[in-house]
């Protein structure tokens, strides 16, 4: 069974978990060794301060009441996805830096072993759901151009290219192509 629920403090572990196991499984191979350990190694522990971080709004009336300038960094919402107890999947959504009336997935990460049980999918449901029970008019996100499996899958959960692209450095000095994908209504 497929349960998800809003991440709190004591979930800064598992968050780590998923994310330092896809990012490696996903990106690793774009950077050298030494960079990409390294890397892996940040994201296993930097959950613990996203979650004990006051969560920012989602909705964009919210968002547009406070001024950006004294606005808190935030962390968005942080949802976790677990098959029979397990955590396999981990989604962060905000309001939209740059589209109004849309919030953005931030972050959107499964275990590596959980893909293809459709985990992922069930997340991203309940993201999308959560939305839209929140008044926002679709969402969008950005992906690595160069990573088939994510974009396969956002396309099958109903986004679509808007043409938009730019660069990434994750701090190697290396850029990397991404693509805006986007889902409305």
């Amino acid at each position: 069974m497929i349960e998800i629920r809003r991440a709190g403090p004591a979930d800064g572990d598992a968050l780590g978990r998923i994310h330092a196991a896809a990012w490696e499984k996903a990106y690793g191979p774009f950077f050298e060794p030494e960079f990409a350990a390294r890397e892996v190694r940040s994201r296993r522990t930097r959950w613990h301060a996203r979650v004990a971080a006051p969560a920012q709004p989602s909705t964009e009336a919210s968002a547009q009441a406070q001024a950006p300038a004294q606005a808190p960094p935030g962390r968005g919402t942080i949802l976790l996805a677990e098959v029979e107890g397990r955590p396999l999947a981990l989604s962060v959504f905000l309001p939209s830096p740059t589209r109004p009336g849309l919030a953005e997935i931030a972050t959107f990460y499964g275990h590596p072993d959980g893909w293809g049980t459709g985990v992922a999918a069930a997340l991203m449901t309940e993201t999308l759901r959560r939305l839209s029970d929140e008044g926002c008019a679709g969402a969008h996100l950005w992906t690595l151009r160069d990573t088939p499996r994510s974009r396969r899958f956002y396309a099958k959960c109903g986004f679509t290219e808007t043409g938009a692209t730019r660069t990434f450095d994750f701090g190697e000095g290396n850029l990397l192509a991404q693509v805006e994908y986007e889902r409305t209504g």
